[in-house]
């Protein structure tokens, strides 16, 4: 693998960089203490064209792929979660037509989420099944030329600003070959959002509770072969893990360089906090697995552009999800500490990047469900170590 990045990848990052110093930055706390979506930032991010980096250029985007992506969520996850989600739901929201789609919905949809002009969710997770996804209680039943869809979605990140959304539900009598996925846009009669959740952190992204009542769809707007949509979410999963690994790589990134800032200037017994032994293990452990977690999760996202994202190489990347998200809650934890009760404080980033590190560790499969997909591929042999 080259470890270099291309001039056109050190281009993406650095544009992210100074849009993420400069614009959300100052926004940050703000946004934690109101929990209203950004529109302002969000409009940065299309004007900068990184809403559009895992988009194909014949459909509007520029094609940078996923290792671009990740790179433009590391730089704002320094600074705001919530922030770098906007970023990563720009390729949830419409990896699924990029991967499954028919050329008349991937022209109609995928260059105006390139632009900014409209904004997707994904709908997998009901409120019964939540790592279990073949078990989706949605049904969507064939009439006519339409779909009538009914069920319920919960936590969708951005779903009460979504014009579209990718909503999976069930079109046969059971299990994964059973769930067909559908393009929804949410002005369509029998949508709803009825409530947005109280959540513990990444608050300038609402997440919501979704309802489909007899919404008709029409038969067009199904994503790919009917009952064949269980392989599609998958996938998508799968493609844009190394990117959840990337918000927990910025975010530790950004909670260590904050506290070693202040552990520059704070004296305690006579001298710099940073002098103390106790301190140095807490920031060289820090690095560590900063180091660590930023190689699996650029190893990765060249996987993905490799098109290496089925279930041979699933391990590989769910190591990058898991590692980088651990290491993510572990280094906002130990920054507190560095801190003592001043990062305990509102008054310092660190009690919200500690918050916000704790939804990674569930979001897009859980670390434990990580650790079974690992497993599995090492009982396998997909994974041999001899």
């Amino acid at each position: 693998m080259d470890y270099e990045l291309s001039d056109a990848h050190k281009l993406i990052r650095n544009t992210a960089k100074r849009i993420a110093r400069e614009k959300v930055a100052p926004r940050a706390a703000e946004l934690d203490e109101s929990g209203v979506y950004p529109e302002d930032i969000f409009q940065v991010f299309a004007e900068a064209g990184l809403l559009g980096l895992t988009i194909p250029e014949q459909y509007g985007g520029s094609g940078a792929g996923f290792l671009a992506l990740a790179l433009a969520v590391e730089e704002t996850a320094k600074y705001d979660n919530s922030c770098s989600l906007i970023l990563l739901l720009s390729a949830l929201s419409t990896q699924p037509i990029n991967l499954s789609g028919s050329d008349e919905q991937k022209r109609e949809w995928l260059p105006k989420s390139a632009s900014g002009a409209i904004k997707g969710a994904f709908c997998l997770t009901e409120p019964n099944t939540g790592s279990d996804a073949a078990a989706l209680e949605s049904r969507a039943t064939r009439d006519g030329d339409d779909y009538v869809i009914n069920g319920e979605k919960v936590f969708i990140s951005g779903g009460d600003v979504a014009d579209f959304v990718c909503f999976f539900a069930k079109t046969g009598e059971d299990g994964a070959s059973a769930i067909s996925a559908f393009i929804v846009p949410t002005d369509s009669p029998g949508y709803s959002v009825p409530r947005c959740d109280r959540k513990m952190g990444v608050i300038g992204v609402p997440t919501a509770n979704i309802v489909l009542q007899d919404c008709r769809v029409p038969a067009g707007l199904r994503i790919g072969e009917e009952n064949r949509g269980f392989k599609t979410a998958m996938l998508t999963l799968n493609t844009c893990r190394p990117v959840v690994g990337a918000r927990g790589l910025g975010l530790a990134e950004g909670a260590i360089a904050y506290a070693l800032d202040f552990a520059r200037e704070r004296k305690t017994f006579g001298q710099p906090l940073v002098n103390h032994q106790a301190i140095q293990f807490m920031l060289a452990d820090a690095a560590i697995a900063i180091e660590g977690s930023r190689h699996l999760v650029y190893h990765a996202a060249t996987l993905v552009d490799e098109g290496k994202y089925d279930r041979q190489w699933a391990p590989y990347l769910s190591i990058a999800k898991t590692y980088a998200t651990e290491t993510a809650n572990k280094v906002a934890s130990d920054a507190i500490q560095i801190m003592g009760a001043q990062g305990y404080m509102k008054d310092h980033p660190l009690e919200r990047h500690y918050r916000d590190a704790r939804q990674l560790m569930i979001v897009e499969g859980t670390s434990q469900i990580q650790r079974l997909v690992i497993a599995r591929a090492m009982i396998q042999g997909d994974i041999n170590y001899w």
